[in-house]
């Protein structure tokens, strides 16, 4: 018996030291990974906090009542001699277990109810992306800077993922969290979103930075996010949205402003706030050059290569 508890608390040791090691993950998503990140942004910091105290309230409740569980079973065994009692319900009993989660739920609304809050406010943003989800790739517009572009997948994931390709997607790096197009955005900026989408729901979700929305035909969503450090970060559309839902993924890599605003001042169609008189009057056609760049040729993009600035 006594191996067996010492091998119960090499378990729990294991799993606590992975739990904790999750915890520290905060890029990509790793083998194995069992825990949420906590992300890169202060949104998904708040969110992770609340994640984890839930999870400690929800270990010591584990632990009390299959602690209580384990020995009753024991002490309280047929071969022991033990008879049943007649009664079946204890009235205060059932009070406390009605009682205690409901306190919980209360204390746990309100931190939960500031974060939501704080998440949905995009006053203030400094810059505005919006989000277009298509079957099965993206769309970006930098509003009002004349700039967007197709993200689709990239053309390695894609080529391993055909049957009988004879590639090993272990060999293809960032096997369907590839794109070949980044959407690029500033560090140190209060950067908003609006999602929508021309097909089917799809939702917008990077882990890192701790919220996902999603994007429905005919219907604006709103989120916002604001990294400090620069990096590149990946995620996936959390709807299901077709049969090739498991090849959206999503590229999102932040760059110091000054290399952003070289990296913008680059794309196609790009607008200077200083020409807009020049555009007006028909020396520039912003609105053109996006839309020759975008949704048009699904395909093309697909096999596009990757962005010229990065």
């Amino acid at each position: 018996m006594k191996s067996t508890w010492q091998r119960m608390g090499l378990l729990a040791a294991s799993l606590a030291a992975t739990l904790l090691t999750g915890a520290a993950f905060a890029a990509d998503p790793q083998k194995w990974q069992l825990n949420m990140t906590p992300g890169v942004t202060d949104t998904s910091k708040a969110v992770f906090d609340l994640h984890m105290i839930v999870l400690y309230i929800c270990v010591v409740i584990g632990i009390i009542v299959f602690g209580m569980m384990a020995v009753a079973m024991f002490r309280f065994r047929k071969s022991k001699g033990a008879v049943a009692e007649k009664w079946h319900h204890n009235d205060k009993v059932e009070i406390v277990l009605t009682a205690v989660p409901c306190l919980i739920l209360v204390a746990m609304a309100w931190p939960a109810t500031k974060v939501l809050i704080n998440m949905a406010d995009t006053r203030q943003s400094e810059m505005t992306v919006k989000v277009t989800g298509y079957q099965w790739k993206w769309r970006y517009e930098y509003v009002d800077k004349g700039v967007g572009f197709m993200s689709s997948l990239a053309r390695t994931s894609d080529e391993a993922r055909q049957l009988h390709s004879g590639i090993d997607p272990a060999t293809v790096p960032n096997y369907l969290l590839e794109v070949d197009r980044p959407l690029v955005l500033p560090t140190d900026t209060k950067i908003r979103f609006v999602l929508t989408a021309e097909d089917v729901i799809h939702a917008w979700w990077v882990p890192n930075l701790g919220w996902k929305q999603d994007a429905i035909p005919g219907k604006i969503n709103q989120a916002w996010t604001e990294v400090k450090e620069p990096g590149i970060y990946r995620g996936q559309c959390a709807e299901l949205c077709g049969k090739d839902h498991g090849f959206m993924p999503i590229v999102v890599e932040f760059k110091p402003k000054a290399e952003f605003e070289q990296w913008l001042a680059a794309q196609p169609g790009y607008k200077l706030p200083e020409n807009t008189a020049l555009a007006a009057a028909g020396a520039e056609a912003p609105a053109a050059t996006v839309a020759a760049a975008a949704p048009a040729a699904p395909a093309a993009n697909l096999g596009a290569a990757a962005p010229t600035a990065n």
